[in-house]
């Protein structure tokens, strides 16, 4: 994983509670993870939707309809 100089700042704001993460504060990395994955990041979510863990498109469409 790469550095990045935002990273403590980026924290104050990363609502994702999946505790092994190794993208918190990286969010280019963690961006780029999820749309590998047909997924949106945590901070795209509310703290309630956010730990159900299902991060889909089709999720977060369903929710902001």
């Amino acid at each position: 994983m790469k550095t990045c100089p935002h990273q403590k700042e980026n924290l104050a704001d990363c609502n994702c509670s999946y505790e092994p993460c190794s993208r918190k504060g990286l969010c280019c990395e963690c961006i780029a993870y999820h749309r590998k994955n047909r997924q949106l990041p945590a901070c795209f979510f509310s703290p309630d939707a956010e730990q159900t863990y299902n991060r889909s498109i089709e999720k977060f469409i369903s929710i902001y309809k």
